[in-house]
């Protein structure tokens, strides 16, 4: 992602890092070196955290927020390791309001997020190869709705993708992703047929979307059972016309291109306090 400064313009920056949602995921293949090829459909919530960036003689992390429990805060976080993989020691501070490990791509939202704000305080380009960080980094890297495919290294932007009203659910149980993939039944599935038109509309957008699928879902499903609770909740409620989940999980998605996110989410929530639930809108 380029940088339109020739020089540095800040002391300071804050980049917002929305929750990135897989509307469909389709893994089409393996590598020999154990990496899944992916096609997958992208969006990005209106939800997210905070990370506010300056440079520094020696990277440091400040974490806060109401989701700052359990972050590691170490050389692990893959905030420090995209200062680091950017050639900049930087202090950034983390008000992350993402559930963790979540399918929503939170660490890697964050992880662009630094990156976005390193292009601007420095005015030099990110450089290439994000995909090293994680697979999702480089479709988070310009934050809105996108085809990537291959490890996450091939991104197409999708244009004129129509803004849909949504809710998001996550139950607040681990899913580790090496499990969800290694339930799997198969690796070689249809990717995303091709060409594939962008939809003049929220409506228009469910409907292609309920063509696709994540391959995910049903091995996700046998490791947290507690997803098909989320799926079923959203599905119920009045105006959702498509309930799926996002990435490994265990968050889940309800689309309501009609209407009645808002009212969907304080009924899911109301039911289920110890959920996350927020209503968005994706984009």
């Amino acid at each position: 992602m380029a940088s339109s400064n020739t020089g540095p313009v800040a002391e300071r920056v804050t980049e917002f890092a929305p929750a990135k949602i897989n509307l469909a995921l389709h893994v089409t293949g393996r590598r020999g070196d154990g990496y899944h090829l992916l096609d997958s459909l992208v969006a990005f919530a209106d939800v997210g955290d905070a990370l506010t960036v300056a440079l520094a003689d020696r990277s440091s992390l400040t974490l806060t927020g109401p989701r700052a429990a359990g972050v590691p805060d170490g050389p692990s976080n893959l905030c420090l390791k995209a200062a680091a993989f950017f050639g900049a020691e930087a202090a950034i501070a983390l008000d992350k309001h993402l559930p963790a490990e979540a399918g929503i791509g939170g660490g890697s939202s964050d992880a662009a997020a630094v990156l976005r704000a390193l292009a601007r305080l420095t005015g030099r380009a990110v450089p290439p190869g994000a995909e090293a960080l994680g697979a999702d980094v480089p479709v988070c890297l310009p934050a809105r709705a996108a085809r990537m495919r291959g490890i996450g290294e091939v991104v197409e932007p999708l244009g004129d993708w129509p803004a849909i009203p949504a809710v998001l659910v996550n139950p607040g149980v681990p899913v580790p992703t090496p499990r969800v993939f290694a339930a799997l039944d198969r690796r070689d599935n249809p990717p995303i047929p091709d060409p594939m038109p962008v939809p003049a509309n929220a409506r228009d957008a469910v409907a292609l979307l309920a063509r696709l699928r994540n391959d995910l879902e049903p091995p996700a499903i046998a490791v947290a059972p507690a997803i098909a609770d989320c799926l079923s909740a959203l599905s119920a409620r009045p105006g959702c016309a498509l309930a799926r989940m996002s990435g490994s999980g265990a968050t889940c998605v309800g689309l309501f291109p009609e209407g009645g996110a808002d009212e969907a989410a304080a009924a899911i929530a109301a039911a289920h306090p110890e959920w996350w639930v927020v209503p968005t809108v994706l984009r």
